[in-house]
Formats: C-alpha cells, sequence, structure tokens
C-alpha cells in the first residue's frame, strides 16, 4: 500500500464526519473531513508529508510550500519534515488572513519568497477562498506561485476558481476515493 492508500483509510476511519455542518465557505454539507485532526496526528501528519510531496514530485524547483494560517500550517511542517527526510530542501511559509500591526508588520513569515518558487497547501478546498487569498499574499512579496496543493478536494468549484487565478490545481483525494459524494 502507498503512503496516499493508507492516508485514504485513516480519512475514512477517523476524519469524516457525518451531522449538520457549516463549512468555511459559509456553505452548508451533510459531512465534514476534518483535516486538521489528522494533520496534527502522529500517525496522519507524515502521510500528508508523503502525499503532498508525490503531488508535487514533478513541479521542478520548488523553495517552500505554505499556505493560509492555521489549516496549512502543519501541512507545511509535514512537507518540511517529509523532504528533508527524503533530501530534499524544501522550506516551510505561513500566510496570515491580515498583515501584522506590529513588529515587521508582515503578513508572510518564514524565509524571503522574493523570486522563489512556492506550492501552497490547502487540507481541504470547497470555494478556494482561502488558496487565493494566499496565492494574493504570496505574489505581493514578489513568490512565484507555480501550484495550489489539495488533499482533499470536495468539488465544488475551488479548482476552477484556482485556475481562474492563473495557478495549476492539483489535489490528491476526491470525494469518490472516500466513498462521498459532491454536495
Amino acid at each position: 500500500m502507498t503512503a496516499r492508500d493508507d492516508l485514504i483509510q485513516l480519512i475514512r476511519d477517523e476524519a469524516v464526519f457525518h451531522g449538520d455542518f457549516v463549512l468555511t465557505s459559509g456553505k452548508r454539507a451533510t459531512y465534514y473531513v476534518d483535516m486538521r485532526k489528522l494533520s496534527l496526528d502522529h500517525r496522519g501528519a507524515p502521510l500528508i508529508g508523503d502525499v503532498l510531496l508525490d503531488l508535487i514530485a514533478d513541479i521542478p524547483d520548488v523553495a517552500a510550500v505554505g499556505g493560509l494560517t492555521m489549516g496549512a500550517d502543519p501541512l507545511a511542517n509535514a512537507v518540511l519534515h517529509r523532504g528533508l527526510a527524503r533530501g530534499l530542501a524544501v522550506d516551510a511559509f505561513v500566510v496570515r488572513k491580515e498583515p501584522k500591526d506590529h513588529g515587521r508588520g508582515r503578513q508572510v513569515e518564514g524565509p524571503d519568497l522574493a523570486g522563489k518558487r512556492v506550492v501552497v497547501l490547502e487540507d481541504t478546498s470547497t470555494t478556494g477562498g482561502s488558496p487565493i487569498a494566499a496565492i494574493e499574499a504570496l505574489r505581493k512579496v514578489g513568490a512565484e506561485v507555480v501550484a495550489v496543493a489539495v488533499i482533499v478536494d470536495r468539488s465544488t468549484g475551488a479548482q476552477a476558481a484556482i485556475e481562474a487565478a492563473g495557478v495549476e490545481y492539483r489535489a490528491a483525494i476526491g470525494l469518490a476515493d472516500l466513498g462521498l459524494a459532491p454536495q
């Protein structure tokens, strides 16, 4: 079995909840895929790092990965650590929703990304709003956003929105992999 297969099974077993939920986008759903439960889990984090690294392996010269805090933070750290185990030098970054009003006033934290090729990470995608906010902030600091890599694609328009922003969209796992239907 691959890391992706193991992650799919872990998501199915421990991160899919049924009920009445309001998503970050404001949309309602009868199920919720709680990737934070797994991205902060000792079993899930390494699998997530491996799956995301595999998803972006063919993109040349990726200097760093990250996204909008807080969902992307553990994903970026998982990729950084699993990448290091593979002999890769991939840094992590964090994008705040708004620039800080103190200190250096930064919205993007981590290494200097000006002129660097970066990938925005997302745990689950619905409308693409979080990755698009990250893309805008990264472009302001001079980063070249080469892709958005998502663990679970909810098939609800995120891909079209991100591609309309001029960025390639990649998803590791679809709803069908989890035995779920689009809503």
